[in-house]
């Protein structure tokens, strides 16, 4: 009797164990629609892990969209092709990039606003064990940028300058930022362009720098929007969240500096406490538009 008493006690709690799994099972697919739904009707910025993209990090991380009553969320990407494809797709509705790469878009057909103009600019590096210290010396080295960008721009600009011939200067394609660092340390390119912090990184490493965007008066760095993701109420509402949330990161930045928001800094960008330290000092301006000379330039090179 004993025995068969045991047998239904067992039966009763594996049954009430499996109803408890599949409840839970339940709740699962019903906590990940709820989030799923609330993603979707979020406004999505896809951020680079870059030092131009700071203003959006902090007014992320410092919850600063939400004190405008919006859901604006940052979603960070590695590379600028994978960026611009999630923008392509509708996975988010805004993106950090440059201005090479959004005319290309808008060319393509993808209807783009542009919201701000970072404070990005590029640096061309050389191996320090390649012994290329002028841009004349890149003849028939390799150079890492990312196709149709505002670094393969440069690349022209660069060859161009010193007359070389284009299919002498090899141009060696790697998106992310991080893994084209990596490749410097390791001395498997001859050269590559890097922004902010990559850049410091190289610096410190003792790469020779051989060209500055600074010093050809270009601004290219961006934050676009697709138009069609802007064309309801909710979602420009939204979009003014965005602006002042990330103006008022822009201004805590300015004032406090960036060394407060070193932890962010590593964060989002990998950099280590040396970089962070040896960050040079970036004013951060509101959301404005472009200037039209670079949109100029960004479409002369495209054609």
């Amino acid at each position: 009797m004993r025995r068969y008493f045991i047998i239904i006690i067992g039966s009763l709690f594996l049954f009430s164990c499996g109803k408890s799994y599949e409840e839970q099972k339940r709740l699962s697919r019903a906590e990940k629609a709820r989030l799923q739904k609330e993603d979707s009707l979020a406004l999505k910025v896809g951020s680079l892990p870059t030092l131009d993209c700071l203003p959006l990090f902090v007014a992320y991380d410092h919850h600063f969209f939400e004190k405008f009553g919006e859901d604006v969320r940052v979603k960070p990407y590695q590379s600028q092709i994978d960026c611009d494809d999630a923008l392509r797709k509708g996975k988010i509705e805004g993106n950090v990039t440059d201005i090479v790469r959004a005319q290309r878009m808008k060319r393509q057909g993808v209807g783009l606003r542009y919201v701000a103009a970072t404070n990005a600019y590029w640096q061309l590096f050389s191996n320090r064990l390649s012994r290329i210290h002028e841009l004349k010396q890149l003849q028939d080295k390799m150079v890492g940028m990312a196709r149709y960008s505002v670094t393969d721009m440069l690349t022209s600009i660069a060859v161009d300058s010193t007359k070389l011939k284009s299919e002498y200067v090899f141009r060696i394609q790697i998106n992310d930022p991080n893994i084209r660092l990596r490749m410097l340390m390791n001395n498997e390119l001859d050269a590559m362009f890097f922004t902010e912090p990559q850049a410091t990184t190289a610096r410190l490493l003792k790469h020779p720098v051989l060209m500055d965007s600074r010093d050809r008066d270009l601004r290219m760095g961006v934050i676009v929007f697709k138009e069609k993701a802007l064309n309801d109420k909710r979602r420009q509402k939204q979009l003014t969240a965005f602006i002042k949330g990330y103006n008022m990161a822009c201004d805590s930045i300015n004032q406090r500096g960036m060394a407060f928001y070193a932890d962010i800094i590593k964060k989002y960008t990998k950099a280590d406490d040396r970089t962070v330290k040896a960050l040079p000092k970036l004013k951060f301006e509101h959301a404005k538009t472009p200037r039209q000379k670079d949109i100029d330039r960004a479409e002369q090179w495209l054609k």
